[in-house]
């Protein structure tokens, strides 16, 4: 057993309230110990993604009890690439709102980006279902913090939509949690590996109940249509570092539908055939396209960008619907892509916010700091399109040759290519209104109150676009690690031994052990 599994959530739990009782009136040492918190927590990180790259699992048993019955914190290939994901994302955000100041805008800052890390982290971690749960719970209530920082109705008044519709998946959650344990008596997501496979087939109904709760439950936090009204509002109206760190945030339910549904209940398991074929790739590819039309008819760039978080999270899943190593593999690439490339671009969206009056597409005066600025969203608006050399490019034709030789091959080409088409033209619009329409425009005389922005503000920006270029550049080995992790969900043998400490192989039971 490690001890170092529990530290990315240990540290963030342990900064916040030190944060908020040691330095509050000081915003000179919050930065400097959230700054430091997060390189530690980057550099923990990639030593246990270093540490699980052989296939290894680490696992810490808090007060030593031993699974099913005490609460396991589990690492391995998938969990460790998600807490490094998130880890690097946190550093730039934060570096990018200490420079703009929308750290110093409002109260608590720092506090609730910890716990929102906290929270985001232990859902990736954790081998509980109920633990996945209460995480699920400290990142809702830290986003609401953080959503509403620094005021304003508006901001107040998406907030409230934001808690309302995931209360409402937090009660769907639990209703799930206590038709699983009741038919089950346990929580722990390797003990159930193991357990639901020995649910014979006229006891189905109680344990299909709960997959389709625990399905609806994910897509919420997806933001999969139709169940993603929360979000264009929310994240548009979010200060604009907290809606970069939410761009991991709907990723948590594509985390949580991949481990689920590949150990708990996996494509081959008669209690819940036909749940993801039936439903969940139609509703992806619905998602993609109402995601990217999105994009062309939004009417602010705030709210482009929001839509374009939804169709990205539409490509993701309907490669996770494919529920193939080859799908899971496409998807897990393009869910590192979409997280940088969302978060770049929420980021330049304030960049055009600090040297323009507002974020209406409509002809303007020019931006201040227009040409740096301009060629950021050039670049951001590339890799969200998936237009090449960008990595985006490569995760939608990995996500097609995935879907190559499925039933619904044509569907997914066909809804792939012209979404591609549709954010283009999107995008394009964007741009040309915002920056080269602009020099058309004259300005007002009173422009005291616009600035340009700082010059770290520029560089967290550019710090995202780099690691986009990283992932587009490595892309072969990227692509290799996630294929050898498909496998290995495909194949939760180690994970369920390691946990549960009872070697052996997993093994679907005959007729003879019912």
């Amino acid at each position: 057993m490690t001890h170092w599994i529990i530290a990315p959530i240990i540290l963030p739990a342990l900064l916040a309230p030190f944060i908020v009782l040691a330095a509050r009136y000081h915003i000179g040492i919050q930065r400097v110990f959230s700054v430091v918190g997060v390189l530690a927590l980057v550099a923990i990180s990639a030593s246990l993604a270093s540490q699980v790259s052989d296939g290894s699992v680490l696992l810490y048993q808090l007060g030593d009890w031993a699974a099913p019955f005490g609460i396991v914190v589990v690492g391995d290939r998938l969990s460790t690439m998600m807490v490094l994901l998130t880890c690097v994302l946190a550093l730039f955000v934060l570096l990018y709102a200490i420079g703009s100041g929308w750290d110093n805008r409002g109260r608590h800052f720092h506090a609730l980006f910890q716990f929102q890390l906290m929270g985001i982290l232990g859902a990736f971690l954790t081998g509980d279902l109920f633990n996945l749960f209460v995480f699920f719970e400290v990142l809702l209530i830290a986003s609401y913090g953080l959503m509403i920082h620094a005021g304003g109705n508006a901001r107040l008044k998406a907030g409230v939509q934001y808690v309302l519709f995931n209360l409402i998946g937090s009660t769907l959650f639990l209703f799930a949690l206590g038709s699983i344990y009741a038919e089950t008596g346990t929580l722990n997501m390797a003990d159930l590996a193991e357990r639901v496979q020995l649910i014979g087939p006229e006891e189905t109904v109680g344990i299909r109940v709960a997959a389709v709760l625990l399905l609806l439950v994910f897509a919420i936090k997806a933001a999969l249509v139709p169940l993603h009204f929360w979000l264009p509002s929310s994240y548009a109206e979010a200060p604009a570092p907290v809606a970069a760190l939410f761009a991991i945030m709907t990723k948590v339910g594509a985390y949580s539908i991949i481990r689920v549904y590949t150990m708990i209940f996996p494509p081959d398991l008669e209690v819940t055939s036909g749940l993801h074929d039936l439903w969940l790739l139609p509703a992806a590819l619905v998602s993609l396209a109402i995601g990217m039309i999105g994009v062309l008819a939004a009417k602010k760039l705030d709210r482009l960008v929001a839509f374009s978080i939804i169709g990205s999270m539409g490509m993701v899943l309907t490669s996770i619907a494919l529920f193939t190593p080859e799908g899971i593999a496409a998807a897990l690439y393009y869910i590192v892509h979409s997280t940088l490339a969302g978060a770049t671009l929420f980021l330049i969206s304030d960049l055009v916010r600090t040297g323009r009056d507002n974020l209406d597409l409509t002809p303007q005066p020019p931006v201040k700091g227009t040409a740096i600025t301009a060629g950021l969203f050039f670049a951001g608006a590339i890799a969200m399109a998936g237009l090449p050399p960008l990595s985006g490019f490569l995760g939608k034709l990995l996500v097609l040759d995935a879907s190559y030789g499925t039933d619904l091959m044509v569907w997914i080409w066909f809804v792939v290519l012209v979404s591609s088409l549709i954010s283009i033209l999107g995008f394009a619009r964007a741009g040309s209104v915002i920056f080269w329409k602009a020099h058309s425009v004259e300005g007002p005389e009173d422009t005291e109150h616009l600035t340009t922005p700082t010059t770290m503000s520029y560089c967290a920006v550019g710090g995202l676009l780099a690691l986009l270029a990283a992932h587009t550049v490595f892309a072969g080995q990227v692509h290799g690690y996630t294929t050898t992790m498909a496998g290995q969900l495909f194949a939760p043998d180690t994970y369920v031994a390691t946990v549960t400490q009872t070697p052996g192989k997993l093994s679907k039971p005959t007729k003879e052990d019912h």
